[in-house]
């Protein structure tokens, strides 16, 4: 009678676990919908097998977030070194603006971040795989870019407290520099393929030191619509008290000696800011986008490190 008690409580609980299996298997792809920029989307309730396609914004979120992504762009083949801390192990999928569909494809993810840089047809080639989402280049939404990485690792606290440590530390920065910036020209800049570029006022490191730090607004940069060409003497038209140079030789392949040469140039030597020592270069890394968490925080603990900050 023992034995046959015990055989039927053994059974009933394998009929139970089995049970249990069964039902957990829906949960495990259970869906759910989330709001970014005023498009839903239905992704897994929580996933890891992510690919980052062209949206180096989301891959500087993931530094922040300390997330390996599933695949990854790459510059030249490799990876910067920008993002090695996640990249290890990581499949590259193409480069930033050319991604290889194929790899994508083998590696079956569930959610796609593409770039708002890319073409429609593009995300569109893109949504065939997996749910594709097209995250922010503009510097204004990088807390709401890193909220959305948060919320598909399920991670939200990370990204919440990111987002507060920027917040304390640019009150403590803001009292030493919105004085220094006050009625001055400030100007964050970029040298790619040997040429100088300037930015509108809500992308870049432009966020940082317009609406931040409280420096006004230069009229070219108020009437730039995207990433715009300048020529050397039109900038010196400008003539800013305060640069913020962004030079990397991965951009600059043609002309790895753009930035030497610049710097010899006599126009150049002319510049208020540069007579007066405040030109900053590579501050933080040069392929840093500028306004995401990471760039935005990087950013602010360089700047303590400079001259502006901590002369008189």
């Amino acid at each position: 009678m023992f034995k046959r008690l015990t055989a039927l409580v053994m059974a009933c609980a394998l009929v139970f676990g089995l049970a249990s299996v069964a039902g957990a298997a829906p949960a495990a792809n259970a869906k759910r919908e989330i709001t970014y920029k005023g498009q839903v989307y239905t992704v897994p309730v929580k996933t890891n097998k992510i690919i980052i396609v062209g949206a180096l914004e989301a891959m500087e979120d993931a530094l922040v977030l300390n997330y390996k992504p599933l695949g990854a762009p790459t510059t030249g083949g490799e990876f910067p070194a920008l993002y090695s801390r996640i990249t290890k192990g990581v499949q590259g999928i193409g480069e930033k603006t050319q991604p290889n569909l194929e790899k994508i494809l083998k590696l079956k993810p569930d959610v796609i971040l593409t770039s708002t840089k890319f073409p429609a047809e593009t995300n569109e080639k893109l949504a065939k795989i997996a749910v594709t989402i097209p995250v922010s280049h503009i510097s204004t939404d990088w807390v709401n870019n890193l909220k959305l990485l948060g919320d598909l690792i399920g991670n939200k606290n990370a990204a919440t407290q990111a987002v507060l440590q920027y917040q304390k530390e640019l009150a403590l920065v803001k009292k030493t520099l919105a004085p220094k910036l006050k009625n001055k020209t400030v100007m964050a800049i970029r040298i790619r393929t040997g040429n100088l570029f300037i930015y509108p006022k809500d992308v870049f490191f432009n966020p940082s030191l317009y609406r931040d730090l409280g420096a006004s607004v230069p009229k070219e940069v108020a009437a730039a619509k995207a990433q715009q060409n300048i020529s050397l003497e039109k900038f010196a038209e400008i003539n800013p008290d305060y640069l913020f140079v962004q030079f990397s030789p991965d951009e600059n392949a043609d002309q790895p000696k753009a930035l030497e040469e610049l710097q010899k140039n006599p126009i150049w030597k002319s510049l208020k800011a540069v007579k007066n020592g405040h030109v900053y270069v590579n501050i933080v890394d040069p392929l840093a986008q500028g306004g995401t968490a990471y760039s935005k925080i990087s950013f602010l603990q360089a700047l303590k490190q400079t001259k502006l900050y901590k002369g008189k």
